[in-house]
């Protein structure tokens, strides 16, 4: 663990809390896993001060990347990535408050931030702000949320105009490849967030899904793991052979229906 990188970061006046995410957090990795650093900040930390702190501990490093949040990415002079996010733990807290307490789902991913935060592994923490977030939002599933994001989800994958079986099936005819690839993952964004919820589950994130599902879920649909697998070998198949995709997502769909209790 970069203990001096930390610790540099801790010394600087805006910085509140410090947090490990990711594998890195938990007990599952290995030396090669990379590390998912989150620092709360109260005021933005100078570009050239960062870098000045990281260049002693990196041996590349790309400064203020803002492809998703904030963040630094690195790797440390060891040959491990280093991710570090910025955030400020007010916003992020509400956030948090919308998807836990107002029960407001999203197309995807639902609950990855509230599972980001209950499970984070804190390194350091002035005044306990962050540490006293986790205590408040580690709380049992909200019914009401567990309710919303199925019926978003279920809305989104099948009944809804713009659904994405729709949506498939109009690309598999028009043999069009990306909107394919584009539309089936979308279709699993969505599958994954109410299976997780289904079974009062924060969301992981975008890895080891089957994996995950498989040892943390006990409401699976039928054929669950196969299913997935036969409709990903379809996608790309040459002429009515790829049509298949169509049977299987309705096939999916059809398992899913029978184990969500409303």
């Amino acid at each position: 663990m970069p203990d001096m990188l930390f610790k540099r970061f801790a010394e600087i006046d805006c910085v509140e809390a410090i947090a490990l995410g990711g594998s890195r957090a938990g007990k599952v990795y290995d030396e090669k896993s990379d590390y998912d650093v989150y620092v709360y900040v109260t005021d933005k930390i100078d570009e050239s001060m960062r870098k000045k702190i990281l260049a002693e501990h990196c041996s590349y490093m790309e400064i203020g990347n803002h492809f998703w949040e904030y963040e630094d990415n690195c790797i440390l002079n060891s040959g491990i990535d280093i991710d570090i996010l910025y955030r400020n733990l007010d916003d992020f807290c509400k956030g948090i408050e919308n998807v836990v307490i107002h029960c407001q789902p999203s197309n995807a991913y639902t609950t990855c931030m509230w599972h980001n935060l209950i499970n984070c592994k804190i390194i350091y923490d002035r005044d306990g702000r962050l540490e006293a977030a986790q205590k408040r939002f580690d709380i049992p599933y909200p019914e009401g949320l567990k309710k919303a994001i199925i019926e978003r989800q279920i809305k989104l994958i099948d009944s809804a105009m713009p659904a994405y079986k729709i949506q498939i099936e109009k690309a598999v005819k028009r043999k069009d490849l990306i909107s394919i690839n584009h539309r089936v993952t979308e279709f699993f964004a969505s599958y994954f967030d109410l299976l997780f919820a289904l079974n009062e589950r924060t969301h992981p994130g975008e890895k080891r899904l089957i994996e995950l599902c498989r040892s943390n879920c006990s409401i699976l649909p039928e054929d669950f793991e196969e299913n997935i697998k036969i409709s990903l070998s379809h996608m790309y198949l040459d002429g009515e052979s790829q049509l298949k995709v169509i049977d299987d997502i309705n096939r999916m769909i059809g398992c899913l229906k029978k184990i969500i209790i409303v």
